[in-house]
């Protein structure tokens, strides 16, 4: 079983460049946070992640695959809008 210090460390260090922060609620779900460190301009917030199905390296692993791959659809839609605007 992976500790809760640890899961939070792996989970921080799989946005690097970006800065991370997670933390474990009460009820063992999860706030991730991701940021840009200079600017704080935050790029994602996740609420509401459970911690229990995260007992690999593995699961934690995909989950911050999706979470990338969310920001990065999210900054491409970004890109689309604010170039489609500056077309009008």
């Amino acid at each position: 079983m992976i500790s809760n210090r640890e899961l939070r460390h792996i989970i921080e260090c799989g946005f690097l460049p970006l800065a991370c922060t997670c933390t474990i609620n009460y009820d063992q779900s999860l706030m991730i946070r991701v940021f840009e460190p200079y600017s704080g301009r935050v790029d994602l917030l996740v609420t509401g992640v459970s911690a229990a199905s995260l007992t690999s390296n593995q699961a934690i692993a995909a989950l911050i695959g999706e979470l990338r791959s969310e920001m990065a659809t999210r900054q491409a839609g970004f890109l689309e809008n604010a170039s489609a605007k500056c077309g009008e």
